[in-house]
């Protein structure tokens, strides 16, 4: 007996608050709902401009380069120009290779890895110290306008992650 009152308070509670639970989702949604448009997109080339201070955020541009070549279906080439060329060099390999075995993987899938030459030697390197699936160019940014030319989408893969921006404006709790 007491836990059928008990059932039946809590469906009387909910039936109370149920209009107001509609209230303040019409007050939290004034613009309504949005809309999906899961289309289909056509074959489309695309080059990635990568220029990272951390080489670590390579991680992040290999999630968006598998996650644009799956769609897209065309053509995916990154060129990279700036200091994350060191995570290709072989000498690095160790401290690196978790990311340049999937970059590596993504060359595989056909991606290209072209690197830019200007770079490379004010660096401090040479072609051959470099990983076999990475081509080295003249330079970055003539490669990316060369590319354009050839109808390539240009990409610009501004490393931050959108996992958890969710919970950004949130306080964090302390340690």
């Amino acid at each position: 007996m007491r836990s059928i009152n008990r059932a039946l308070q809590a469906m009387l509670l909910s039936l109370l608050l149920a209009p107001l639970s509609i209230a303040q989702a019409e007050e939290m949604a004034p613009y309504g709902t949005a809309k999906t448009n899961m289309h289909e997109y056509p074959t489309i080339n695309a080059v990635f401009d990568a220029n990272y201070e951390d080489p670590k955020k390579l991680n992040i541009l290999h999630a968006f380069v598998k996650n644009t070549a799956k769609p897209l279906k065309g053509h995916m080439v990154v060129v990279t120009h700036g200091p994350e060329l060191r995570l290709f060099a072989k000498e690095n390999y160790m401290k690196y290779q978790g990311i340049v075995d999937k970059l590596a993987a993504l060359a595989e899938d056909g991606v290209d890895f072209r690197m830019c030459n200007n770079a490379l030697r004010a660096a401090g390197f040479e072609p051959s110290d470099m990983h076999g699936f990475i081509t080295v160019v003249p330079a970055g940014f003539p490669e990316i306008a060369y590319l354009q030319s050839k109808g390539y989408e240009y990409i610009n893969p501004i490393p931050y992650s959108v996992r958890d921006v969710r919970y950004l404006d949130q306080p964090q709790k302390k340690k």
